[in-house]
């Protein structure tokens, strides 16, 4: 079964050249999840070649706008280019009056049905059921209302049948977050973990300011979660080696990598 995440954005709140704000597709057997929707989202997806009506649903993490900015565009296109099944969108309460503007404003006519589902998880929840996967939510501790997500997937009865040694799949999605006990008990065991480390270890004095992880603490995560594999992105424009920032995951975690955006990464 095919199950994969392409990094779409890498950058935090100030994009540069080479990295865009966050955003990423889950691909689920040919079901398409997005994750955040940064500025240039759309663009990105052209890019790596992904449609823009086959998306079932989005998942947004919290509305600081390195994470939201993009969502107008793309619901937009999504229309004219003729979209007519319901998307789910799931995200903080708050992100409903964004939504009902951009309804108000933009998407009069939009031949599709826009679905919000406001999130108030205060442990690990289940929010989404799918074909071939099930999606939860939990609590991030940032500065606003934040949360991460866990996709899970299903394996059928006869795809067990099939290849009874098969192992389901799992990815959770840690967006802007300090650490803090119960992380690595939400995301325990997952196949691959998502987790921002925005700055590398001489600079947790404004981490822990702006709530957000360094680079050990997000592997310190994947350590204590018993993780398979870290994944490592929403750099701060302050970081240009991030060999460096590597190097320090990878002392304390050894199967890490650092996202590039537009990577693909099969599971």
């Amino acid at each position: 079964m095919l199950f994969s995440v392409t990094t779409m954005g890498t950058a935090s709140a100030m994009p540069i050249s080479d990295r865009n704000p966050s955003a990423q597709m889950l691909n689920a057997n040919g079901r398409l999840f997005l994750i955040d929707c940064g500025e240039g989202t759309q663009r990105q997806m052209r890019k790596c070649h992904f449609s823009f009506v086959k998306i079932e649903a989005i998942f947004i993490s919290h509305i600081h706008g390195d994470h939201l900015f993009g969502l107008f565009g793309l619901l937009n296109s999504m229309g004219m280019y003729g979209r007519t099944a319901p998307l789910h969108i799931y995200g903080p309460q708050a992100l409903g009056s964004v939504l009902s503007f951009y309804k108000g404003w933009f998407g009069t006519e939009d031949p599709y049905e826009l679905c919000f589902h406001p999130l108030q998880s205060k442990g690990l929840e289940l929010i989404h059921t799918s074909k071939h996967l099930t999606v939860s939510a939990f609590p991030l501790k940032h500065k606003i209302d934040c949360y991460g997500f866990r996709f899970d997937e299903t394996v059928t009865e006869r795809h067990r049948q099939e290849n009874p040694a098969y192992k389901a799949k799992s990815y959770a999605y840690c967006s802007d977050t300090a650490p803090f006990d119960e992380l690595p008990e939400y995301v325990k065991g997952v196949t691959c973990l998502y987790h921002e480390a925005t700055y590398m270890d001489d600079m947790a004095d404004k981490a822990a300011a702006r709530f957000h992880s360094t680079a050990s603490q997000a592997a310190t995560c994947a350590l204590r979660a018993g993780a398979g594999r870290l994944i490592v992105g929403h750099y701060s424009s302050r970081i240009a080696d991030l060999g460096a920032l590597l190097a320090e995951c990878r002392e304390v975690f050894p199967e890490t990598e650092a996202a590039s955006d537009c990577d693909i990464f099969d599971f």
